[in-house]
């Protein structure tokens, strides 16, 4: 599998990326926080799926041959259509797409391209189709609203379905990751990610990411759904 990222400047996008799939029919997927909208073509067929955030590692299937563009959306977003936390471990595959359009909340909309997401993102604000909720954005940028604990994990389970604990915890794990592949000693990743000890390290990587550590740095165990450094699997 050959993978691609960038960073969005879009308040409302957190990554897009493309994905080709060659010789692949199963890839470890991997805990993350974020929904999104997937974009694929396979055998000149087009498809379109909503996917929600994933709390456990699992292994998932992958169209042999397919090309992929994916949007991950910022933390806090949501879609007005599907409630987020009905997208938890899910997914909804979109009816009616072709290789131009595709049918969200009762409207068409042209499918973009990787250079294309933001423009898409803007057009889906703006009918709102795509809502944010401002109470969880200002959380994240390390503010303090002056509401209580119970009213801010209530809106962060609404706009995420995920609590904020489970958020920093799979979150800190896909950092591991990342840092382990490019080389980091493991008791480096702990003391730099606050955990316990490295065990505590191994077990949120099995949970979260479904690698040990050893694979991590040897780039060993087959494709997953995560932008690492080993970015071609054969």
């Amino acid at each position: 599998m050959r993978f691609g990222a960038r960073e969005s400047d879009s308040p409302w996008i957190d990554t897009v990326w493309t994905c080709t799939s060659e010789q692949v029919t199963e890839m470890t997927s991997v805990a993350g926080v974020r929904w999104g909208l997937v974009f694929w073509e396979q055998d000149g067929r087009a498809y379109t799926s909503i996917t929600g955030p994933e709390t456990r590692t699992g292994t998932a299937p992958v169209p042999e041959g397919a090309n992929f563009t994916g949007i991950e959306f910022a933390v806090g977003t949501s879609l007005r259509v599907v409630p987020t936390p009905a997208l938890v471990d899910a997914g909804v595959e979109l009816p009616d797409t072709t290789r131009r359009t595709f049918r969200l909340d009762g409207a068409r909309w042209e499918t973009p391209g990787p250079d294309d997401a933001e423009a898409l993102v803007e057009r889906l604000v703006r009918a709102g189709i795509v809502v944010g909720d401002p109470l969880v954005a200002e959380v994240l940028r390390g503010h303090r609203p002056d509401v209580s604990g119970r009213t801010v994990e209530r809106r962060f389970r609404a706009a995420t379905g995920l609590t904020r604990g489970a958020i920093r915890q799979i979150e800190r794990a896909r950092t591991a990751a990342g840092l382990l592949a490019a080389g980091d000693p493991a008791a480096a990743v702990v003391a730099k990610l606050a955990y316990f000890d490295e065990p505590h390290l191994a077990r949120a990587l099995r949970s979260y990411v479904g690698r040990t550590v050893g694979q991590l740095r040897k780039g060993g165990g087959g494709a997953i759904g995560l932008d690492l450094d080993q970015r071609s699997t054969p």
